[in-house]
Order: C-alpha cells, then structure tokens, then sequence
C-alpha cells in the first residue's frame, strides 16, 4: 500500500467532493450526464414494463370473465359486476406504478430537453435552472404526479374502455339471458337486493370514474407524447 493511500481521507473535502470538480469541466460533465441518463431510461423502462404488466391483466381478466359469464345461460349477470370492482382495483395498482414510472420520466424528459436537444440545435436550454432541479430531485426525489392525474391518464388510455365494454355486456346479459317478465333494472337484483339499489350502485360508479377520466386539469406529468400536425409535415421532407 503507497503512502498516498494511507493518507486518503473519504471524511476530508477532496474526497467528499470528488464528483464536485466535473461541474466545472465540460466533458467531464458531458459524460457524466450520458451515464445518468443511461440509468434514467433503465429505471424508466423497468416501471414501463410493470405498468404493461397490469393492463395485460386487467384486459386478460375482462376477456375471460366475458367468455365465461357468456357460456352458459346460467351464468349470473353480477359476475360481470365482480369484473367491473377488479379492473377498478387494477386501475388503482397502475395508477400508483405511473406515478412511480413518472419519476425516471420526468428526469429522462429534462436530459433530452435541456442537454441533447441543446446539442443538436443549440437554441438553449428549456429550463435555465434544470441542473439545480435535478441535482434536487436526485437527492430527494418525489412523486410530481397528483394521483388524481394519474388514474385519470391511464383510464383515458386504457381503462375506461374496458370499462364501457363490461357496462355493455351486463346490460346486455340482463336482456338475453335474464329475459323474465320484469323490467331491466329489477333483472338486476342479488339475492335480497333490489334490482333498483344495483342498477343505482352501477350508475354512482360509471358517473365517478367518467368525472374522474375527463374532468379538466392542469397537467403535471412531463414529456407525454403529443400530436403536431406541424411536426407531422417535417418529417415527411
């Protein structure tokens, strides 16, 4: 062992600030920045791949609770009801894993806009204070994304069609293979419930989870994918 070694101290300033030198030096920087976002964009896509995860459940579920609740005449319509309260609570499982996934996003996001971007066509930086706001978020990082947005992102995406589709089906369950004397809505009934007391619960859900899908909000989630009919004639040249 040199006497260099000996004398190496991680306490001391040198050794504590060993990565404070690169902020000065632009291709140590520069470099330092291709690593990071390398390891952003890993992250980022670990947590793509869980939220593809659960909507591969949720739409395997809905396809095989259908097959099943339209095998038979005997099936009963509230199983499609069970289907409904299921993708619901995959809805909230995704909407938890986006808000995760939003935080590797967001930081690949302000890489892309504030250092490539820059370096193709140098017209400045997105953000004149992106470094601090990284440097922050990598020492603390948060969720940026309200919960709200986030169920309301994925059911516009995903969710709320399966929604419409399982809405349909019952309804329709309940006028083929329920076909009595009584009315839609009293088809509806559980055992001792009313049909009424159902058909009400169904509605309250649909008008929740509509309310919540499009209900207008500021946007909090960076760097989604947008349409430019501008951007769309570009590349075409």
């Amino acid at each position: 062992m040199t006497s260099s070694d000996d004398d190496f101290d991680p306490e001391a300033r040198e050794g504590r600030e060993v990565a404070g030198e690169a902020a000065t030096d632009r291709s140590d920087f520069l470099s330092l920045m291709g690593h990071v976002y390398r390891g952003e964009v890993g992250r980022a896509n670990a947590w793509r791949t869980r939220l593809d995860r659960t909507t591969n459940w949720a739409v395997v579920l809905t396809a095989t609770l259908l097959t099943w609740a339209f095998s038979a005449e005997t099936r009963p319509h509230y199983v499609i009801l069970v289907g409904m309260a299921m993708v619901a609570l995959f809805l909230v499982f995704e909407a938890r894993r986006y808000r995760i996934y939003d935080v590797w996003r967001s930081r690949v996001r302000l890489l892309e806009e504030n250092v490539f971007a820059n370096a193709l066509d140098p017209e400045g930086a997105e953000q004149r204070g992106w470094r601090k706001l990284l440097s922050r978020d990598l020492r603390t990082p948060t969720v940026k994304t309200p919960l709200a947005e986030a169920v309301a992102r994925r059911s516009r995406r995903i969710y709320f069609p399966l929604f419409i589709v399982l809405l349909l089906a019952w309804v329709i369950h309940l006028a083929v293979f329920d076909a009595t004397d009584m009315g839609l809505i009293q088809r509806a009934s559980i055992g001792r419930l009313p049909g009424t007391v159902v058909a009400g619960a169904v509605s309250l859900f649909y008008a929740t989870i509509t309310g919540i899908t499009f209900w207008p909000r500021e946007r909090h989630a960076k760097g989604e994918l947008q349409s430019d009919e501008q951007a769309q004639d570009d590349w075409k040249a």
